[in-house]
Formats: structure tokens, C-alpha cells, sequence
């Protein structure tokens, strides 16, 4: 195992660092889990094209281009207001 050094403003590694405190964690286990969590523009295109070939083959659905895009549109305001949440939970403190 290589280890790596990664600059992030201190706000950052506090932020990290209680997230794994948190969580009962080092900071290496828990960057290790968000680099397996996050995938690459690629992945999320195989999962994709994965997924709506599941989709076509088992329920006889085929995801418009259209369908996909108001899905992703969702996904984003959903994940903006989960994030807005956490941080107003957060400052609340």
C-alpha cells in the first residue's frame, strides 16, 4: 500500500476528521471507503447503460433519453437539499 498526501483546507480535514471519529474510524478507512463509493464518469455510464438494459430486458421499460435526464434533474435537487439540510443541521449546533 502506497501511502498518498492530499492538501484540503483545514475546515476539510476537521470536517473529515469527525466524520471517522464519528463513525469510530481512522481518516485512511474512511477515504478508503469514499474512493470505493465514488465512481468515475465511466462507471456511472456502464451502470447506466446497465441498468436500462435491466430495465428493457426484465419489465419491458425502455428509459428515454429524456426519462434519464428528469431522473438525474431529481437526483441533483434531491442532493442539494439533503446537503442544505445537513448543513443547516450542522450550523445549528
Amino acid at each position: 500500500m502506497s501511502d498518498v498526501m492530499i492538501r484540503v483546507p483545514a475546515e476539510v480535514r476537521d470536517q473529515l476528521a469527525a466524520v471517522a471519529e464519528a463513525r469510530g474510524t481512522s481518516l485512511r478507512a474512511l477515504m478508503q471507503e469514499i474512493a470505493a463509493q465514488t465512481l468515475t464518469p465511466e462507471q456511472l455510464k456502464e451502470r447506466a447503460e446497465h441498468t436500462r438494459a435491466l430495465l428493457a430486458e426484465r419489465f419491458g421499460h425502455h428509459v428515454t433519453d429524456e426519462e434519464s435526464a428528469e431522473m438525474r434533474r431529481k437526483m441533483r435537487e434531491a442532493t442539494a437539499a439533503h446537503r442544505a439540510a445537513l448543513a443547516e443541521a450542522e450550523s445549528s449546533r
